[in-house]
């Protein structure tokens, strides 16, 4: 137990059977008269840019506290457990300073025991994504970031401390906040989708198109809009053919996008069409797609090793119930220009919570770095620091 009345433990998760380090909190009887104590910086969110942004505050002496995000069954189908998009992922090749190699040594010497046990032995291949998470976790723990395995509910930005409301009843105060709760990608909620993910289904093909698996493979891209016709882009740079799987009988994408996919000789379009089914095998993982019409045709099945799904991603902000302005997309707002401010002062946004173009682990990485950057000068600045 530290000062402030916690201590740490080791829990296991009951979805993958993996040990979370967990902040939690006793009740302790406080004179009348007796403030909480506000914790410097609150960071919340467990992806790239919330742990790089709590190495960052934490090496300033920040002392910052990370709600990564609690383990529950809802969190789990909506694909928002601790370590963010990225754990969801297999290797990760785009990710600077991890070439291919045997990372078993260093693996076995960088994360702490009890959070090693869920990597999986493997040669010669890049790091993965619950892997590289790990790293980046325990990086921060290293310079004493504390970690409560729980969700932000509700927050107070009108008044200063700010408040932040735990899912586990808790109240807490702060005298900065960066939100780093991500975005995450749309799916059609099938059954076979699931089954299948990280096995041939995708919401990134910059994340995964270039993986051995999908090279000289047909693949498809199921969406029809401007995003939709860049994955097909990207992705026609590794695979034999492309399909894009679209509802219509004509694309949603801005007519110069649509005209790159048409002038794409290794792209195919598949009008009136949406994913019924994602065919596949528990050896080979995605083999196919059974496709329905959206026109009254027969239902069409084409062999495929993978599908990307590109309908859009959910910005997780419902959390911050008007708090602070958002974009059109739901994303948080910027508001000073190349800095992670704002519409609520001394609370910073970093990472796909307010990305909606590069959506990267290294840019979200970046900004976690800003936003550490913008709330220690805006402490130093009201001389709370």
């Amino acid at each position: 137990m530290d000062e402030r009345g916690v201590f740490t433990y080791i829990g296991w998760s009951r979805w993958d059977r993996s040990p979370y380090q967990t902040v939690a909190h006793i009740d302790q009887p406080r004179k009348t008269d007796e403030k909480p104590m506000a914790e410097k910086v609150i960071i919340i969110g467990s992806g790239p840019a919330a742990w790089t942004a709590a190495i960052y505050t934490a090496r300033a002496a920040l002392e910052p506290l990370v709600f990564e995000g609690a383990i529950t069954e809802e969190n789990r189908l909506a694909g928002t457990l601790p370590l963010g998009q990225l754990a969801l992922t297999t290797e990760v090749e785009n990710y600077p300073g991890f070439p291919a190699g045997d990372l078993e040594a260093y693996l076995d010497n960088s994360i702490a025991k009890d959070r090693r046990m869920i990597m999986a032995p493997h040669e010669k291949q890049g790091v993965s994504g619950p892997e590289l998470m790990e790293l980046m976790r325990q990086q921060a723990l290293n310079f004493g970031t504390r970690v409560v395995t729980q969700d932000v509910v509700g927050v107070e930005f009108d008044s200063h401390p700010f408040k932040l409301t735990d899912s586990d009843g808790q109240t807490h105060q702060a005298l900065a906040v960066i939100v780093a709760t991500g975005a995450r990608a749309n799916y059609l909620g099938l059954e076979s989708e699931e089954k299948f993910k990280n096995r041939g289904v995708s919401a990134c093909a910059v994340c995964d198109g270039a993986l051995p698996r999908f090279r000289n493979k047909a693949l498809a891209v199921i969406g029809g809009g401007d995003s939709a016709i860049e994955e097909a882009d990207y992705l026609s740079k590794f695979a034999s053919t492309v399909y894009i799987v679209h509802r219509r009988d004509q694309l949603r994408a801005s007519k110069f996008m649509a005209q790159r996919a048409m002038d794409n000789p290794k792209i195919e379009v598949l009008w009136n069409r949406t994913l019924a089914e994602v065919l596949g095998d528990d050896s080979d993982g995605v083999t196919g797609v059974r496709l329905k019409s959206t026109a009254g045709e027969p239902f069409l099945e084409k062999r495929v090793t993978g599908v990307f799904l590109s309908i859009g991603h959910t910005p997780n902000t419902a959390f911050l119930a008007g708090k602070l302005e958002l974009n059109e997309k739901k994303y948080i707002r910027w508001t000073v220009p190349f800095r992670t401010n704002t519409s609520a002062e001394g609370v910073f946004a970093a990472g796909d919570v307010a990305d909606d173009y590069y959506r990267q682990a290294v840019t979200a990485a970046a900004s976690g770095c800003q936003a550490a950057l913008d709330a220690e000068r805006w402490l130093a600045a009201k001389g709370l620091t």
